[in-house]
């Protein structure tokens, strides 16, 4: 599948980011070949706290550097449990951490993810997806990823017995596609047989580590963002029915709302927010209010406020039934009301009420994918 480039890039330093270099924090050094892995104590998701003597028994120690929200992290997150299971008998031990500072990432950072990089998401991850290793939280300090020098997610370590540096890189040569260089499991392979490893490092592939000084530009874009237009057009039910076939190769979003519902204003924040993670996706957000539309300045008024600026639209209609049946058959007229539809209108996700955010996210992310 095709790579963005800032994605075939963000291994090398500077890291790249939607084209724009971004430097590593000048007293990040990746270690080298026979370093001494950096002593470490760690929250992890288990409400426990691990650290490096915690390992002390183990042949061979894999420190894997990821994080929730990268696409290239998430393509790996089976295979990395494949190896602790395949391996775990033999003597080696992984252990995953996040590097990431959770508010140095960008809205549209997330779009191949239903989750952030805070600790609370990183337990509902690891839950989902069972991981069978530790999962530990160095984002809120970032020392030991300095002292690691990683550079991005994922970022793999692998040390021997007396914890020198062995091997550093790339888990392996592809994310979704037919793997040609075990480069991880054959160098803990190599280590386990008393051998040499054949290739000692390899570039990386993946997303910039999240260093706090990002923050900024994270409070930049939403600026950013909160600066572009909101508009409200007049829809009528022919423009709608039309607009719910969904001719188009995007994922629709309608989210069916009115200001005199308190739900439905409480949850158009979460919609700005799904509109900003996923608009760079196969992927577009609309907005319909059933006000009267003599009541537009003030749908207009709620929008503006909430920085709304995906496509809205006021229904201008006489006959809300006929409406209703050109949105969608099965609605039974409460609102609010989501719907996310495939590119040819097939509906996949529907909710009548408040929907629930990270429901929603997984919905979308399920259908436009995790991965490049």
């Amino acid at each position: 599948m095709y790579r963005p480039l800032a994605a075939a890039l963000i291994a090398l330093a500077p890291c790249f980011v939607a084209g724009v270099a971004l430097a590593d924090p000048p007293d990040v050094k990746t270690l080298n070949i026979g370093d001494k892995a950096p002593n470490f104590t760690l929250p992890g998701v288990d409400g426990k706290s691990h650290s490096l003597k915690d390992f002390a028994g183990s042949k061979v120690l894999v420190v894997v550097w990821t994080c929730n929200h990268c696409p290239t992290a998430q393509a790996y997150e089976a295979r990395v449990a494949k190896l602790h299971d395949d391996y775990k008998e033999k003597g080696v031990a992984v252990v995953a951490i996040s590097p990431n500072d959770a508010q140095a990432v960008r809205l549209d950072e997330l779009g191949f993810s239903d989750l952030t990089d805070s600790f609370e998401d990183m337990k509902l991850r690891a839950k989902d997806q069972k991981y069978p290793y530790p999962y530990l939280f160095d984002g809120e300090t970032q020392a030991t990823a300095k002292a690691f020098g990683v550079l991005a997610t994922p970022h793999i370590f692998v040390f021997d017995q007396d914890r020198a540096l062995r091997y550093v890189g790339r888990f392996d040569d592809s994310e979704v596609k037919t793997v040609k260089s075990h480069d991880t499991i054959n160098a803990v392979e190599a280590l386990l047989a008393g051998k040499l490893v054949a290739v000692e490092k390899t570039r990386i592939v993946g997303c910039s580590t999240k260093w706090s000084d990002k923050r900024a530009d994270a409070v930049k874009s939403l600026a950013k963002w909160d600066a572009e237009p909101v508009k409200l057009d007049m829809i009528d039910d022919a423009a709608v029915a039309k607009l719910v076939k969904n001719d188009g190769k995007k994922f629709l979003l309608v989210n069916v709302w009115a200001t005199w519902c308190g739900p439905c204003v409480a949850e158009m924040d979460e919609i700005v927010t799904i509109n900003r993670m996923y608009r760079s996706r196969p992927f577009e957000v609309v907005t319909i209010t059933t006000d009267d539309p003599a009541k537009r300045d003030e749908a207009l008024k709620v929008l503006t406020e909430k920085h709304a600026s995906m496509k809205n639209y006021l229904i201008q209609t006489s006959d809300r039934d006929k409406f209703a049946e050109a949105l969608d058959k099965e609605w039974p007229g409460p609102v609010p009301y989501t719907l996310l539809i495939a590119p040819g209108g097939k509906v996949v996700y529907r909710k009548v009420g408040a929907f629930d955010a990270l429901e929603l996210k997984r919905a979308i992310v399920k259908q436009i994918g995790r991965t490049y």
